[in-house]
């Protein structure tokens, strides 16, 4: 079954700005907003050997945060759009590229993810020895290889290692979609030329939440 089909780059699209509106909120705030978001999130890393979009971010309701911000992005009826969050994904694309042209990089990555996979056995996803793994991946695999991201928000909370943890972690998740993205065709100019289709099926998808 072919998934190159807009639905499926609609909720790719999705956990990209779910992971990025999440970034923004923990940089700002200190917490996050949407547990239920925030591990789904964190549990796609793991999910390397799922076919199906939907499945690797665990259903409609899991995105439904994902959803409602990619139509405060991109339909921006009553000028909700955060010009961060758009800097994130952004960054998470130019990320995705330097990653994707390089296997060495790649076969690190699922060598790595493997690893958390065990460590699940015994730990929650949201546990802090895992969040430190996650960190750990992103810092040693993924934030190197081209502009680094710069997360912007209150200082006190960017300070503490726990809320770095976090923050690299849904990078990392970010990241994992934008690679799933763009297996199944999407392109950054699909954001202008098909902005209302995307906007209209992620109305759809949020329907189904």
């Amino acid at each position: 079954m072919s998934f190159h089909t807009l639905e499926s780059r609609s909720i790719a699209f999705a956990a990209m700005c779910q992971a990025a509106y999440l970034v923004d909120k923990i940089a700002n705030k200190g917490m996050c907003p949407d547990a239920v978001a925030f591990n789904a999130s964190l549990r796609s890393i793991m999910r390397t050997d799922s076919a199906a979009p939907l499945d690797i971010f665990g259903g409609h309701d899991a995105l439904k945060l994902g959803y409602k911000t990619v139509i405060a992005q991109l339909d921006n009826a009553d000028g909700s759009r955060n010009m961060q969050i758009t800097k994130y994904v952004a960054g998470l694309m130019a990320l995705e590229r330097k990653l994707s042209a390089n296997p060495g990089s790649l076969n690190l990555l699922g060598e790595r993810i493997n690893q958390v996979n065990r460590q699940l056995a015994h730990f929650e996803i949201d546990d802090s020895s895992v969040l430190s793994n996650l960190d750990s991946i992103y810092k040693d695999l993924i934030s190197n290889l081209g502009p680094k991201i710069q997360v912007n928000g209150n200082p006190a909370y960017l300070q503490q290692e726990h809320t770095q943890h976090k923050i690299r972690a849904l990078l990392l998740a970010g990241v994992r979609a934008t690679v799933l993205w763009r297996q199944i065709g999407g392109k950054r100019r699909q954001l202008l030329l098909s902005r209302k289709a995307l906007v209209h099926q992620t109305k759809q998808n949020l329907l189904r939440t």
